[in-house]
């Protein structure tokens, strides 16, 4: 009982980080029809970030890491997408693979490829020890916060002017634009939501492994897209459940493959997504971003 109730609060805990980048990735998507491949690249930003602010308070830190994820995330569409926004999606995802490698090869020239190491709320890596349970400190923080996140996101969604407005531009772009939507402002206070999203991650990924280099994005995002065609393209339930179907999936299958399989438990995640592509290609919630976005 011990070692299951164990996995439940590893993957739960493993479920909450992949549902936020995922929801991250289809805040984007649900209303520009864009899946941001270099969203994985902010959340390298604000690692970076962090380090270049060791020695102020740890508040400090994460307040400016996530200022800095956000401004960069507004960069990147105002300099980025919004040129393309009329531009066919394939064009929109081809800009955000050449903008994640540029982005990723730029860190690289000026910082090296070595990763670095920081010392961020280290106090998160202790233990409630809970009869048989250690529960670490990290896994309650990230669960605590990403449903923090997803409450906060649900009312802003449902009781702000701006919230309702990114709504009716994921349910219908033009006809929002049509009765006066400001298509700049909601596409910008989007892409700002999701670098702040990007920032918690980067955050909660510095606590748990203590390292930071130019490709730690990559793995992240590819997760994330998984979980986002499993939960529905342009459905943000959907994502939040997809993140947390394969944190649960990862955990369990790390706990129940031999262990000369446990190498092969990313291809089975992988696999998961094949069987859905195949199966039911609208994910589990069908997302309501069915038009190309212009």
């Amino acid at each position: 009982m011990t070692f299951i109730l164990q996995n439940i609060i590893d993957a739960l805990s493993l479920g909450s980080l992949y549902a936020l980048i995922a929801l991250g990735i289809g805040l984007i998507f649900g209303i520009m029809r864009l899946m941001n491949f270099a969203h994985g690249e902010l959340m390298m930003l604000g690692a970076y970030a962090l380090f270049f602010t060791v020695g102020q308070p740890q508040a400090v830190m994460a307040l400016i890491a996530i200022m800095f994820v956000v401004a960069i995330a507004i960069i990147m569409e105002r300099v980025a997408f919004r040129p393309l926004r009329g531009a066919n999606p394939a064009t929109l995802l081809i800009a955000s693979f050449a903008l994640a490698y540029f982005i990723q090869h730029l860190v690289l020239l000026i910082f090296g490829a070595r990763p670095k190491s920081v010392n961020f709320f280290f106090e998160l890596s202790e233990f409630f020890v809970v009869g048989g349970l250690r529960i670490p400190k990290l896994q309650v923080a990230t669960i605590v916060l990403t449903v923090l996140l997803l409450v906060g996101l649900v009312l802003f969604f449902r009781r702000s002017s701006i919230g309702m407005q990114m709504r009716a531009a994921a349910e219908d772009f033009e006809m929002a634009r049509l009765v006066g939507v400001r298509a700049n402002t909601v596409i910008a206070i989007a892409f700002s939501l999701s670098g702040a999203l990007a920032a918690v991650v980067s955050l909660l990924y510095v606590i748990q492994t203590g390292t930071l280099s130019p490709g730690m994005g990559i793995s992240l995002v590819l997760v994330a897209f998984v979980a986002t065609v499993i939960g529905g393209m342009g459905s943000l339930v959907g994502a939040a459940v997809g993140g947390m179907i394969v944190g649960v999936l990862t955990v369990a299958l790390q706990a129940v493959l031999p262990i000369e399989l446990r190498p092969y438990r990313d291809a089975a995640v992988f696999a998961l997504l094949i069987g859905f592509l195949l199966v039911r290609p609208q994910g589990l919630l069908k997302g309501r971003a069915a038009k190309e976005r212009v």
